[in-house]
């Protein structure tokens, strides 16, 4: 199971302003579980774990398996956690050097609808022109400009290069259960689908097929992922105490720290696996808790690499951060460093050793000199890099954002500010119903 530390806050905020965020932290656990809070209408998450059937996980196993034994390349097209929170748990769990397996077993799982890029999507759709490719179209309207147009360009190119029959095999629809575009599309071109639950918004969605359906055509255990969530479910629920609740103890933690003005959290791991685990995590953080001019603003970087660039700032810059590190307890090989004759490089002190103990001692130095520089630091020790262990992480940091926004007084469950850009685009871009709205922008212009 996952643990988490906060012994060196300490020095920073007391047990005792920790735990006086308990009152709050409960009240902000029974308003999730009964449904009395802000945002009650997107709760299907809290016990999603729980309630996955194995009849649902072999249906999204049963799809996958089409998808493998007829595609090289499966193309994801989505957008915020319509893509994050699978690609975070893909890359993860996958070789690092997998985009250059010419003899993989599973198809390579590559991304669209994420940006506007014409270069992007060009190359996207240059690089698949002679690929046997699939689909998984994943927008809950079908009308989410960046993931539909992706998805317009593949449709046809899909259709054009396998043939329309052969494309509806390998496109699908994981989309609104009665209405919007992507629901009509899936109906009238025969695509299988699957369906996004209403009471569950995008950043909370990788434990249903949004995420679950990608990992799956990736090759991995998605029986073990929705497990390790099980675990980390019961518990973080209201029935286990504070001190032993590792989502309470996350939530009461940071709200503390904002409280004491430290206003960003950067998210640290010294596994460059981790790195989409880092994406996922702050737009699950940034878009529930930024509201009403409030909200812990959350960053991340790759240690050690960006020890050589932000290192800096974070080392003796302006003191309004903390830091929560992701640590491996063990990772998967093993390498140990050979002795060299001449030692050149200085590194025969270090012949004998594991990389993965360096690594640890870099982790455990750069630790206590940032809380020497004045920042404080949290930690969360992963058992391993695995399905389970991911599993957890990922239930873990959603019922402690719940919580978290609780206790901060927003409601984490909505985005208002997200509609603000693409009222701007679409009156930019003259889209009809926008006429109002393009004339006053003209005018700003």
């Amino acid at each position: 199971m996952i643990q988490i530390n906060i012994d060196k806050t300490l020095d920073f905020i007391s047990k005792e302003n920790i735990y006086g965020y308990k009152e709050a932290v409960e009240k902000a656990q029974l308003d999730l579980e009964k449904g009395t809070g802000k945002g009650n209408d997107f709760l299907g998450w809290l016990e999603l774990p729980s309630s996955i059937t194995q009849e649902h996980l072999d249906d999204i196993k049963a799809t996958a398996k089409t998808l493998q034994d007829n595609c090289e390349i499966v193309v994801v097209a989505g957008i915020g956690g319509s893509y994050l929170g699978a690609r975070a748990v893909i890359e993860a769990l996958s070789n690092s050097f997998s985009d250059f397996n010419t003899n993989r077993k599973n198809p390579a799982i590559i991304y669209a609808g994420h940006n506007i890029s014409e270069d992007y999507l060009f190359e996207l759709t240059e690089f698949l022109k002679d690929k046997k490719f699939g689909v998984i179209n994943i927008s809950k309207s079908g009308t989410t400009t960046e993931t539909a147009l992706a998805f317009r360009l593949l449709k046809k190119q899909c259709e054009d290069q396998r043939g329309k029959e052969t494309a509806k095999k390998v496109i699908v629809a994981i989309t609104d259960a009665k209405k919007g575009a992507a629901r009509i599309t899936a109906n009238e071109e025969g695509y299988k689908s699957f369906i996004i639950p209403d009471n569950v918004g995008g950043r909370f969605s990788v434990l249903t097929p949004v995420g679950l359906l990608p990992i799956a055509v990736a090759g991995f255990d998605i029986d073990q992922l929705v497990k390790g969530a099980q675990a980390m479910e019961k518990a973080c629920s209201s029935d286990v105490e504070f001190e032993k609740n590792p989502a309470a103890i996350y939530a009461a933690t940071r709200n503390a720290l904002y409280n004491k003005d430290k206003k960003i959290e950067i998210l640290v791991n010294y596994n460059p696996k981790l790195h989409y685990i880092s994406e996922w995590w702050k737009q699950l953080y940034g878009e529930s808790e930024g509201k009403e001019n409030k909200g812990i603003f959350p960053a991340a970087v790759d240690f050690s690499t960006d020890l050589h660039s932000m290192g800096q700032w974070i080392q003796e810059g302006e003191r309004t951060i903390f830091e929560t590190v992701i640590s491996v307890d063990k990772v998967n090989h093993q390498l140990i460093v050979p002795s060299d004759e001449k030692n050149l490089d200085g590194l025969n002190y270090l012949a004998g050793k594991r990389v993965d103990e360096i690594n640890k001692m870099a982790e455990l130095g750069t630790q206590l000199a940032h809380i020497d520089g004045g920042v404080p630091n949290l930690r969360i020790v992963l058992p391993n890099l695995s399905e389970n262990s991911i599993g957890q992480l990922l239930y873990f940091f959603e019922r402690a954002c719940g919580i978290s926004g609780y206790v901060l007084g927003v409601n984490p469950f909505n985005q208002p500010g997200v509609e603000a850009y693409k009222k701007n685009m679409f009156a930019l871009l003259n889209k009809p119903g926008f006429e109002e709205e393009s004339k006053a922008i003209q005018k700003r212009l």
